[in-house]
């Protein structure tokens, strides 16, 4: 007889907390920073003379002056209005892989040896790290099948802009680089597949999901490729957990035409040590390091999206990469043909170095074990979502296996209740879940609700979560409005007007704030 989950008694911090700068006090220190020493002195002499007239700030900038204690208060008491892995089982981020990253990494990018550090140092001063950047690029090329890797762009988006960059430098090269104008990606590959190449100024066709499989069909394909086609940008498996099996025969197809194929594989953690983008054919891809490789996000960053490719298009990555003589490890700047930066610098290192240190700890068994925990933990946690919690259902291949996720629908329990995704989501706050990151528009799949149990999930947590749905599904067939009007012991409560559309409405720093405020 299965033992009863009792649910948590939650309640959330909520602080009326004034944003850092309305908390500054004229005078006040937090910390005194100590004169330069005689030697440093002497050696730089007067400071105000080697600093160039262009770069010196015509006044002081207008930072906070705020003690040390009211420091603390502040973030400490914004620490206690946030969720994340470390607080609650963080299932519920869908499509973004949330897990939990040993915190003997976090020494390692912490510590002075690495944080010190300085991107415009010689490589003779830097020869640990471009160690473990040459060898964390060798470490993904086993895992993909890819012969290059860059860790220059800042997360998927851009490694997808990075590839679509590779794409058109490659038919440029070949004289086809007006002719190949169109790209192929689907409805349910994550959004930068069509965004970013079209930011290149490709043409963007997207293919729909067959009404049985949930995946799109190789007819459809077949009728859209053509001596314009540039390339298939696809993930796989998409954002419902369907694997597509007929991905090796598509990639085919796009080939036959003289179009190549990029593999989002963001969201790889189901597929460690199973399936490899070379294998099915791919030319290029790409991870994302501050997902599956046990990077944090860190609200949506740090992030590192390493893009790999084939040999023979290596020769448009971004530059520098990093190389080895045999005796010594040096950025190479050559490549003509290279696509040239497309991030300061040479990337987040310090999410190349968690990635690397995580990639070690694990090797090829342990990364193996990562996938199969993963699609064990959402195959056990769909059983549970799918037997005991009333209005729910995983549209698609109904009853059939997953890969790392599922895209759940709460169709039935809207029809029957009024109570949609929406609401759910935000009562799920007031158990102590996170925001489950609903789906990407559009609903091709009504009311829709997307968690990934990662491998960093236990039985206890799996049951705890599904147990709060069932709890909240409850609720909302006897007493629909208490569900419609939750949350009720978050820090913010329900939000009564419509996201911001218009940019007008966005404050993104503290001096558009004061602009709009009118204030000086």
């Amino acid at each position: 007889m299965q033992k009863e989950i009792k649910l948590r008694n939650f309640h959330e911090a909520k602080w009326d907390e004034p944003i850092v700068c309305e908390l500054s006090v004229p005078g006040q220190r937090g910390i005194l920073i100590p004169p330069a020493e005689k030697g440093i002195q002497n050696e730089i002499g007067d400071i105000e003379k080697v600093i160039p007239a262009s770069l010196k700030r015509k006044k002081a900038p207008n930072l906070p002056e705020i003690a040390q204690p009211q420091v603390l208060r502040h973030y400490l008491r914004l620490s206690q209005e946030t969720m994340g892995q470390e607080i609650v089982a963080d299932i519920g981020l869908g499509t973004c892989t949330m897990k939990y990253s040993p915190k003997i990494n976090e020494q390692f990018v912490r510590n002075s040896k690495f944080a010190d550090l300085h991107p415009l140092q010689d490589d003779e001063t830097t020869q640990g790290i471009l160690e473990i950047i040459y060898k964390a690029e060798q470490c993904l090329k086993a895992i993909s099948g890819m012969d290059a890797f860059s860790f220059q762009p800042g997360g998927g988006g851009q490694a997808v802009f990075s590839n679509a960059s590779v794409l058109k430098a490659y038919h440029t090269a070949r004289g086809e680089g007006e002719q190949r104008n169109e790209i192929i990606t689907t409805i349910l590959s994550h959004p930068v597949n069509a965004a970013s190449p079209a930011t290149k100024g490709f043409k963007v066709i997207t293919l729909m999901p067959d009404p049985k499989t949930g995946c799109p069909s190789v007819e459809a394909l077949k009728s859209v490729v053509s001596e314009h086609t540039a390339g298939l940008f696809i993930t796989n498996p998409e954002d419902t957990g369907i694997f597509n099996s007929q991905i090796k025969e598509m990639v085919d197809i796009v080939h036959s035409v003289g179009g190549l194929c990029i593999a989002d594989q963001a969201d790889y953690n189901g597929l460690f040590g199973i399936c490899r983008a070379r294998d099915a054919g791919f030319d290029m891809c790409h991870f994302n390091l501050h997902k599956s490789f046990s990077s944090p996000h860190g609200c949506m960053g740090p992030c590192c999206g390493a893009q790999g490719v084939k040999e023979e298009l290596a020769q448009y990555l971004p530059k520098p990469r990093v190389k080895f003589d045999g005796e010594k490890y040096y950025w190479d700047y050559d490549g003509k043909t290279s696509i040239g930066k497309v991030r300061k610098f040479y990337g987040v290192v310090a999410t190349v170095l968690r990635a690397y240190a995580w990639i070690m700890a694990m090797g090829a068994e342990g990364l193996r074990e990562v996938a199969d925990t993963a699609i064990i933990n959402n195959n056990y946690l769909m059983k549970k979502m799918l037997t005991n919690v009333k209005g729910i259902s995983a549209p698609w291949q109904e009853g059939e296996f997953r890969m790392e996720q599922v895209r759940y629908s709460w169709e039935k329990c809207k029809e029957d209740t009024g109570v949609g995704t929406e609401d759910i989501e935000r009562r799920a706050g007031d158990y102590g879940l996170q925001s489950y990151f609903l789906s990407h528009h559009p609903w091709l799949i009504a009311e829709p609700m997307t968690p990934e149990p990662t491998e960093a999930y236990s039985k206890a947590d799996l049951d705890e979560y599904a147990a709060i749905f069932e709890k909240i599904s409850e609720e909302a067939y006897s007493d629909p409005e208490l569900v419609k009007n939750a949350p009720y012991k978050t820090a913010i409560s329900k939000v009564s007007h419509p996201g911001i559309d218009d940019p007008n409405d966005l404050i993104v720093s503290w001096r558009v704030y004061k602009k709009k405020k009118g204030l000086k």
